[in-house]
């Protein structure tokens, strides 16, 4: 391995920071605003990937800036290198950062949404963070950032500025603040047994021969830190709830950066600071399997009884988050081929996970704005009305359960055989059952869209769940009580109860559940936009009259009208980035070991697992 001095790192995480302030300066020019956002994330995908090529033959990229802290005789450098396990996530970052700023301007002015110029600059300062977090080359410096990346992001996740979602904000400063001070005790801790922090393949030298017990709790500080931002349970709950957020935010929250950021630090902390020979003989990487497996299957569990489109989406993120932790945690328990299999599928599902989820956000977030439509009890028929969406989002869905040639498929094919061959058959009943829930709670939403009629007379029950879990008829879909009434094609609502109010908190989101022509006043009250006065406003409107705006959500009165495969669906702005995504779940799918991403997650293990009981 050679290191070889370069700016390019430092360039990686530069250039969307300064795109972030231009954004910022050009926001009574919204063109020109989004002219930067497009720049950057092209400039900044094209510094990553020209590195790449020469990671794989063995070089890292370094750009040192000298001490950061000094220490006695020595000192902590503030260094930036790309190497494998780092261009796996910054790769993958700053090129779906190009999937989603195209989407995001179909969506942000499809929905005329507020305060854009803050959207944009917040997200191109969130992608700054998460290459940062990328490029890191210690603990202390991926700390740095990964701070970082919780203030970035905390202006996406209240956007909406409605009491529920500073709230959500709030919960998610907590939650990943507290994660954040983990983090920075577990790295105090490693420098005093080994001297280091600095991230090196198999892992740092000095934790082999340190104080088990003390290296069990570095251990356990440092997993539970990322594991926030993981969301491993029990510490998962703000990102459902996060889900207040814009559509194309509860992308970067699930598929580019936030959680990825999570499990991306639980990589580095497993085969780059203990290693997989230390995690083995201090015996932290079951445990921690252990919690992946509970937190797959009991997410998947609540994710059945969520009618709201996004929040089953993000419990299917926290199940399948918890497939990488998995694979790193019982890949650094094993040894042989066993564990490079399952540390091959753990790492794998990375990539795997962030094309299939944004994909089905982006098809969330393009029903939305088409429709209005949040719930998936309104969905019946919705196929014909948006044919190319629903038929990627059930091209990602198959990939998400584990069905061939979609890259869900590879990634947990390499993990059932490294658990299956490992002995570890417990883990693989797990995953087997995981598989099977994830049929259970995406095949009702395709199976709506394309087999089910939104007409009265036409209307049929979903196959694979005629009833609520727990046995309660009245229970409705999301987890709370029918309120008795029925829509309009008379089937019963399905939402929970309202508050004491009478109002659904699925109404009080203006990103997802307002009107494009209306906002909500802090009273709940609707005003139209047209009597707002414009003038010095930041943001512009693109008017959509092709839009179902006549209706709230579900099928308009005389069903849904058929649109052709060909486009009429929606804005290209945003079916372009839904196709994108798509398509890269299937090239990973189909064609694997020609995928840049394989290739990296292979020269990590290769470089992880050459010493010790791995050798």
């Amino acid at each position: 391995m050679t290191d070889i001095a370069s700016l390019r790192p430092l360039a990686a995480v530069a250039v969307p920071a300064v795109a972030a302030v231009a954004i910022l300066a050009s926001g009574r020019r919204p063109n020109v605003r989004e002219g930067w956002t497009i720049l950057a994330a092209a400039s900044t995908l094209a510094l990553v990937a020209s590195m790449v090529p020469g990671v794989l033959a063995g070089d890292t990229y370094v750009t040192d800036l000298g001490a950061f802290v000094p220490l006695g005789n020595g000192s902590v450098d503030f260094v930036l290198q790309a190497d494998a396990l780092g261009l796996l996530f910054g790769l993958l970052a700053s090129l779906l950062w190009l999937v989603t700023s195209f989407y995001s301007i179909g969506y942000m002015r499809g929905l005329d949404e507020h305060a854009q110029t803050r959207y944009f600059a917040s997200f191109a300062a969130s992608v700054a963070s998460a290459v940062g977090v990328a490029l890191a080359s210690n603990l202390l410096v991926l700390f740095v950032f990964y701070e970082l990346l919780t203030v970035a992001t905390y202006p996406l996740v209240s956007h909406d500025e409605t009491a529920e979602a500073r709230a959500a904000g709030r919960k998610y400063l907590a939650y990943t603040f507290g994660g954040g001070v983990a983090v920075l005790a577990g790295t105090v801790l490693i420098y005093v047994l080994a001297g280091s922090i600095s991230f090196t393949p198999g892992g740092i030298e000095g934790l082999a021969t340190a104080d088990p017990t003390l290296g069990r709790a570095a251990f356990a500080l440092l997993a539970t830190g990322f594991g926030v931002k993981a969301a491993l349970m029990p510490v998962h709950s703000w990102l459902p709830d996060a889900m207040v957020a814009p559509t194309p935010v509860s992308g970067l929250l699930h598929a580019v950066a936030v959680v990825k950021s999570g499990v991306f630090g639980i990589a580095r902390v497993v085969l780059e600071v203990f290693g997989p020979d230390t995690v083995s003989n201090l015996g932290v990487g079951v445990p921690l399997a252990a919690v992946a497996a509970f937190t797959l299957l009991a997410a998947s569990v609540i994710a059945l009884r969520q009618d709201n489109l996004k929040r089953r989406l993000a419990y299917s993120t926290v199940s399948q988050l918890s497939y990488i932790v998995l694979g790193l945690g019982i890949g650094a328990s094993m040894g042989g081929d066993a564990a490079r299999y399952a540390l091959v599928g753990g790492l794998l599902h990375i990539p795997a996970h962030a094309f299939m989820k944004l994909t089905l956000f982006f098809c969330a977030g393009a029903i939305h704005v088409e429709t209005h439509t949040d719930d998936i009890s309104d969905m019946a028929g919705i196929g014909k009305r948006m044919p190319l969406t629903m038929a990627a989002f059930g091209v990602a869905a198959a990939g998400m359960a584990g069905i061939p040639l979609v890259a869900g498929f590879v990634s947990k094919f390499y993990l059932l055989i490294g658990t299956a061959s490992g002995g570890a058959v417990a883990f693989t009943v797990a995953l087997l059952v995981s598989g099977v829930l994830n049929i259970a709670y995406f095949w009702p939403v395709v199976y709506q869209a394309f087999f089910e009629s939104e007409t009265p007379d036409g209307h049929d029950r979903k196959p694979l769940i005629e009833n609520p879990l727990g046995g309660r008829s009245a229970v409705a879909a999301d987890g709370g009580e029918r309120n008795g009434g029925s829509n309009q094609h008379g089937a019963t609502s399905g939402r929970p109860l309202a508050d004491s109010d009478g109002e659904y908190a699925v109404d009080r989101n203006p990103s997802d559940h307002t009107r494009p022509g209306e906002l909500e006043t802090d009273t709940g009250e609707t005003v139209d936009r047209e009597h707002e006065e414009r003038e010095g406003r930041d943001d512009h409107h693109v008017d959509h009259a092709d839009h179902d705006h006549h209706h709230h959500g579900g099928p308009p009165a005389g069903g849904w009208e058929r649109r052709s495969w060909l486009g009429g669906e929606g804005s290209w702005f945003v079916v372009a980035p839904i196709l994108t995504a798509a398509t890269g779940s299937v090239v990973l799918g189909l064609v694997p070991g020609r995928a840049v991403f394989l290739q990296l997650v292979e020269y990590v293990v290769s470089a992880a697992t050459v010493v010790g009981v791995f050798a």
